[in-house]
């Protein structure tokens, strides 16, 4: 009688680590790819909106009508604490102007301040700076990239998922139609008999 091996675990399941190595590996060279190209859009995007907007901003020259005032706000991350105290400016049509500006803690009454001014001499915030600039675009480059990465290696995961279920049910009917064959024993519904030795 010949003697038929039964199906190897080790050759019949999947080859779980090559197909996962693989594919996220390609999840990870679009999610940087993706992350570069949306850093890159907001970097366009921004210096447009930058330059347009520094187009109506000016920088002007501002004196105190009295001391800096309690409490301090706080400016951008990285940027030094401020306080606002009344001015008088001239907007850059020599009109005076009067209003709150944003000064360093502490600036008293009569000390000349430079404050950012819009086209009608109303203050206003200065245009980013290019760090500010590249602090967005890369944040947002990187969330994208955490997006994509994200989707891409749950796509992987449920489709190995997968995979794995289909090939250990074919294993398991492979095994079930050898393994009586195998060990000697009879198929099942063959009825009773004896052994073949």
């Amino acid at each position: 009688m010949s003697h038929q091996e039964p199906p190897s675990r080790g050759t019949a399941l999947p080859a779980r680590g090559a197909f996962g190595r693989t594919a996220l590996f390609v999840v990870l060279m679009i999610a940087l790819v993706g992350g570069a190209i949306a850093a890159g859009i907001l970097w366009n995007a921004g210096a447009t909106a930058d330059r347009e907007l520094a187009a109506h901003r000016h920088r002007v020259h501002a004196t105190t009508t009295g001391p800096a005032r309690d409490p301090f706000v706080i400016g951008r991350y990285g940027s030094k604490p401020q306080a606002l105290a009344p001015a008088v400016w001239e907007q850059p049509e020599h009109v005076r102007r009067s209003g709150t500006v944003l000064v360093p803690p502490r600036t008293p009454q009569g000390h000349i301040v430079t404050v950012w001014v819009d086209d009608a001499g109303s203050p206003a915030r200065p245009p980013r700076s290019t760090a500010d600039r590249a602090l967005v675009s890369l944040s947002g480059g990187t969330a994208a990239a955490g997006v994509v990465g994200a989707a891409g290696t749950g796509m992987v995961l449920l489709v190995r998922r997968r995979t794995e279920g289909r090939r250990l049910a074919d294993w398991e009917r492979e095994w079930e139609r050898v393994e009586p064959v195998w060990s000697g024993r009879l198929h099942r519904g063959s009825g009773a008999g004896g052994d073949d030795d």
